[in-house]
């Protein structure tokens, strides 16, 4: 596009603004049937240890595959990279920039997959303790009220005293 192009263009919306020319400006977004709940509307995020696996090892297979798929031979592309320089080509500083951004923007991607499969190891491991400790809990609260029960009649009884009224007997 050239640039007298680029000026009349914004030249000629600026005067539709100013004309008083309908326009339209989102302010939110409509609540559409067909479109998504807000969040908070929905309920609480649920994921199973099922789900953390899966996500971890999708991201290791993907860090897998990238490393043997994606990694430049670099002594191979430093070695055209560098022929074509000596021999005078431009193309071969191009080249080797090219294979520098690769291996850099790579190396970035590989680093992300690990942090997600190591991530969603740490996150089972604490969702598992999470779990056993509100299992511990709940199972010391059954112990109290063993407790209770026990100081009335013999040990690992039931306290009678819970029991339901009697009905009296009338001569």
């Amino acid at each position: 596009m050239a640039w007298d192009e680029w000026e009349q263009l914004k030249t000629d919306a600026l005067a539709r603004q100013q004309g008083g020319a309908a326009h339209m400006q989102l302010n939110h977004i409509p609540n559409d049937p067909g479109s998504a709940p807000f969040p908070g509307q929905t309920g609480d995020l649920k994921v199973t240890q099922h789900d953390l696996a899966n996500i971890g090892s999708q991201a290791h297979t993907l860090y897998n595959q990238l490393w043997d798929k994606a990694r430049l031979s670099n002594t191979n592309v430093d070695s055209a990279a560098s022929d074509l320089t000596k021999q005078g080509f431009v193309l071969g500083s191009g080249l080797q920039q090219v294979s520098n951004k690769w291996a850099a923007q790579l190396n970035t991607l590989l680093d992300a997959c690990a942090h997600i499969s190591n991530h969603m190891q740490v996150t089972k491991k604490i969702h598992a303790g999470d779990e056993d400790y509100i299992y511990r809990q709940m199972s010391s609260i059954d112990t109290l009220d063993a407790g209770f029960n026990e100081r009335v009649g013999d040990p690992g009884k039931h306290n009678p005293v819970y029991d339901p009224p009697k009905a009296s007997k009338k001569h």
